[in-house]
């Protein structure tokens, strides 16, 4: 079996996800049957194609093609021309196409295949709930999704409950919740003591992960320590004097290794699919806090594994909970609990081999 990965958004959760998918479906006994190749977008600037292909796993083949984030007619046709032309050379039997992007052009590249494919989608985060765009943006992107799965078919696979329930309500669809490598983060974990409590978040800083508010949050929180592990273009926005911004790190277990010094982890995004970074965090026994949104609460059990806020003021009370030890320990072994329950990647990953084979 052939099949064919299409990403644009190749950064962030997303190139986690790729990464362990490469390494999966790249070790020999999986690409003895599937044949893997995943078809993806430079242009972002946080994407380095060197690291990316000295990163993956040799078992699978890369291919870069330019396409752009927003709506852009030119490019979008010339990337759609160039898309055609490789999965004409490929012959893939299933093309799965991953965020909002590549769900379009992929799905119009292959109407003009000479063979019919198996087609599955995967939004990571459905764009008509990004909080960057006007209503009408938003509107306008629910109608594509609609439109595109009605005109040109396709099954998506949600990569979270709550995008699961949404999906359902545009056409046929799947659930395989991402997942990570949970043995693997939770060894990368050392125990650690701070003097002072101390919250962290990791990823880009952008838009999406509201750094506004992780800012206010510090400084309502003065006696906390705080730590963001990643960089982006909004860092002026963290001013707090109680705020460490780490800057990226050149191997990511180096900042898997900066997650595990921190207290409680903190995830103040503004929409999520299924955020891979509170996954690490729960697999190195974290207990959360997080925004109450799709994705996040897709993951966190409120007074379980962590809290959902929906305001600063909430935290007061989930902070004089989790300021204690023995409690962020009974919280940590549960989050670790559910992490390998719902969210270990080789047992997802297996789910969707048997979709494709279907």
């Amino acid at each position: 079996m052939k099949v064919v990965h299409v990403v644009e958004a190749l950064a962030g959760g997303v190139h986690t996800y790729f990464n362990d998918l490469s390494f999966f479906f790249g070790d020999h006994e999986i690409n003895e049957t599937i044949e893997t190749t995943i078809i993806y977008s430079g242009n972002r600037k946080e994407i380095d194609s060197e690291k990316i292909k000295e990163e993956f796993s040799n078992g699978v083949a890369l291919l870069e093609l330019p396409m752009v984030r927003n709506f852009s007619p030119i490019q979008d046709i010339k990337s759609t021309i160039a898309l055609i032309a490789i999965l004409r050379k490929l012959k893939p039997d299933v093309v799965h196409l991953h965020s909002s992007k590549a769900g379009v052009l992929g799905r119009l590249s292959c109407v003009f295949l000479f063979k019919k494919k198996k087609i599955f989608y995967t939004p990571h985060g459905y764009s008509f709930l990004r909080k960057d765009i006007t209503l009408w943006s938003r509107k306008m992107y629910w109608f594509i999704e609609k439109s595109t799965q009605k005109l040109f078919g396709g099954k998506t696979i949600a990569c979270g409950d709550t995008e699961y329930k949404i999906a359902k309500t545009l056409g046929e669809s799947y659930l395989v919740r991402n997942g990570i490598d949970v043995a693997y983060v939770n060894n990368v974990s050392k125990e650690k003591t701070n003097k002072t409590l101390t919250l962290g978040i990791l990823g880009r800083i952008t838009f999406a992960r509201n750094p506004k508010l992780f800012n206010e949050i510090a400084l309502k929180f003065p006696d906390f320590n705080f730590v963001w592990i990643g960089d982006g273009e909004l860092k002026h926005l963290i001013s707090a004097p109680n705020i460490v911004v780490t800057g990226w790190f050149k191997q990511r277990n180096d900042a898997l290794k900066e997650l595990s010094k921190i207290d409680i982890y903190i995830h103040t995004s503004l929409w999520e699919g299924l955020p891979i970074a509170i996954l690490e965090a729960m697999a190195m026994k974290k207990p959360v806090l997080a925004t109450n949104l799709i994705g996040n609460k897709d993951v966190v059990v409120p007074a379980e594994t962590g809290f959902l806020f929906n305001t600063i003021e909430e935290l007061d009370a989930y902070l004089e909970i989790l300021k204690e030890e023995k409690t962020r320990k009974i919280f940590g072994e549960k989050a670790l609990e559910r992490c390998s329950t719902l969210f270990d990647k080789n047992k997802n990953f297996k789910n969707l081999i048997s979709i494709y084979q279907q």
